[in-house]
């Protein structure tokens, strides 16, 4: 990612997951985080938000739809 702190495209988002943070993007990790990132009354949610904003947050969610429907 070349020092950045925030990933601009898919692949850099998914090195950030699979290798930087070691995750797994399993059906199960996806669904969740999509289920949380969707819920406004979700705390991390809403921290999520105020430290990235809405825009970013959006960007992620579709990043891990993309993830879903990759491989």
């Amino acid at each position: 990612m070349d020092g950045k702190l925030i990933p601009q495209n898919y692949e850099e988002w998914r090195h950030c997951i699979t290798v930087s943070c070691g995750l797994s993007l399993t059906p199960a990790y996806i669904a969740d985080r999509i289920a949380a990132l969707n819920d406004t009354n979700d705390y991390s949610t809403q921290r999520f938000v105020q430290l990235y904003g809405q825009q970013h947050l959006t960007q992620v969610i579709r990043w891990f739809e993309q993830a879903r429907h990759a491989d």
